[in-house]
């Protein structure tokens, strides 16, 4: 196992956003909970990555951002060799946890930095993912390096985030916090949105080649995830490390 990672000298941070998600800690496994549409996302990202990768069965990936645990556990349970790093602590615990009561032992979790972690391990990892992670740190494009430098030459990273657009104001937090309550107000910040040009720039200058840019679409009727055409609200983005 990898030794604990030390979060001094952490400058890319919100520690309001770190605290927000120590505060609903215990929810992360509660599917009818604050984290009920990451579990009802969940499939449809997992299946995505499993097409674009031809399966994670004994790939060596890392998912920054790991929060609870929900996408690195069932990547673990596929059969790749799966490391989880985050910075916040009680959402560390939960993941933790949960493996440990799942048996599933080839899943780990870190305290770390996305920055740190690549100082440590640059060209490692098959896949890297960084999923719902970006529209919560003050400098994405840092995230967004670091992932790349993480990921082994050829290897697959895949981002997630929010499109910064009226559309995705309306239906992320309009309607999802405020009218809905499918999550907890105060989740999202608009300002921090990501507008898909932007990510891909990012992408593109830090040594990868995007492959493909889909949407994630989300029906409250049915309360199913999509991956479609559309990239105005909930994006993902499919990147080749050159």
């Amino acid at each position: 196992m990898k030794p604990e990672q030390n979060p001094q000298n952490v400058t890319n941070v919100d520690d309001s956003e770190i605290n927000k998600f120590n505060s609903i800690a215990a929810a992360w496994w509660d599917k009818e909970g604050d984290f009920k549409p990451l579990h009802l996302l969940n499939p449809t990202r997992v299946a995505y990555i499993q097409e674009k990768t031809n399966g994670v069965d004994q790939q060596v990936v890392l998912d920054i951002g790991c929060g609870g645990g929900i996408f690195a556990e069932q990547l673990a349970k596929l059969g790749a060799d799966v490391t989880g790093i985050d910075l916040a602590d009680d959402s560390l615990n939960v993941a933790r946890l949960h493996a440990m009561e799942s048996k599933i032992a080839n899943v780990e979790y870190i305290k770390a930095s996305a920055e740190q972690f690549a100082n440590e391990y640059p060209d490692k990892y098959d896949i890297v993912t960084c999923l719902e992670m970006l529209e919560h740190v003050p400098d994405p494009e840092s995230v967004v390096r670091a992932a790349i430098t993480l990921c082994k030459p050829g290897g697959k990273v895949f981002f997630s985030t929010l499109d910064k657009t009226l559309k995705s104001y309306l239906l992320a937090i309009i309607a999802a916090e405020k009218l809905l309550k499918i999550v907890p107000d105060g989740t999202h910040d608009f300002d921090k949105f990501i507008k898909p040009a932007q990510l891909i720039g990012w992408a593109e200058r830090h040594g990868v080649k995007v492959k493909e840019a889909v949407g994630v679409h989300f029906n409250p009727f049915t309360e199913q995830f999509k991956i479609k055409p559309g990239v105005d609200v909930n994006y993902l983005i499919y990147c080749e490390k050159l």
